[in-house]
């Protein structure tokens, strides 16, 4: 049986626009489990990324409840939030946000530092990580700015693993990059997760959505199915095959 580590009680989240109230998540009961690689797909406007910046306490609903662990953080103050996020959570954004005037090793450590420990160790494990994503040591000295998209988004997907978080939530991590970039960053991300990483992703793509093994389908602001993929195996036309059809049924 399953570990759920993040579980959702009525989860509701309402934004206002002038006078009207737009409800965008709609009383959802949701289990994220351990070791999953969790798919969040549906159309545009759907409500897919405030549901992931729910669940891992980017921001607060409206109303219902989110455990994460025994830890319910829909009450948290904004600052025990920030360090709750810090020491359980990592991101990974479109958007890689790596700072351009620091080395991808700075930007690294100015992550994995803020929780504390003991910097040779941090240090050490950053150096582990970056070269398990195929970035050598020639780069870790090189600025943002020196690299190309792909490599970015690697160096941001260590960021997100320094401080050993609990779960991982990407949001549309390969939006911005070519094919090729594009699946480097994904066989990172499958990489990762076969270590035993539990990863929560967004995406509106195929290609990045066959890598899960649970796809959840969300539509105007309820979850209206869910597939099980099993695990990931390159090349797997079944695979392919089932996911299409999960969507065509959703109306995707």
């Amino acid at each position: 049986m399953k570990n759920a580590i993040i579980k959702t009680d009525k989860l509701c989240k309402s934004f206002r626009i002038g006078t009207q109230e737009q409800q965008v998540l709609k009383n959802l009961d949701i289990e994220i489990y351990e070791n999953d690689f969790t798919i969040i797909m549906g159309s545009s406007g759907a409500g897919k990324s405030t549901l992931l910046y729910a669940l891992s306490g980017m921001d607060q609903p409206t109303s219902g409840k989110i455990r994460f662990f025994d830890t319910e953080i829909e009450n948290l103050s904004n600052d025990r939030l920030a360090v709750f996020r810090r020491q359980h959570c990592g991101f990974v954004f479109q958007q890689m946000f790596l700072l351009d005037n620091m080395s991808i090793l700075d930007n690294i450590l100015a992550a994995g530092l803020l929780t504390g420990g003991d910097r040779k160790a941090i240090v050490a494990y950053a150096k582990e990580l970056l070269t398990k994503v195929g970035l050598t040591e020639t780069i870790w000295k090189k600025f943002p700015a020196q690299l190309s998209g792909g490599e970015n988004q690697r160096a941001a997907i260590v960021r997100a693993l320094i401080n050993r978080p609990k779960a991982v939530f990407a949001d549309e991590p390969t939006g911005a990059l070519n094919s090729a970039a594009g699946r480097s960053v994904l066989d990172v991300l499958t990489e990762v997760h076969n270590s035993g990483q539990s990863i929560v992703m967004v995406t509106h793509d195929l290609v990045s959505a066959r890598r899960g093994n649970r796809i959840l389908y969300i539509k105007d602001g309820v979850i209206s199915g869910e597939c099980d993929l099993g695990p990931y195996v390159s090349g797997d036309k079944r695979r392919h095959e089932k996911l299409f059809s999960f969507l065509s049924e959703m109306g995707w």
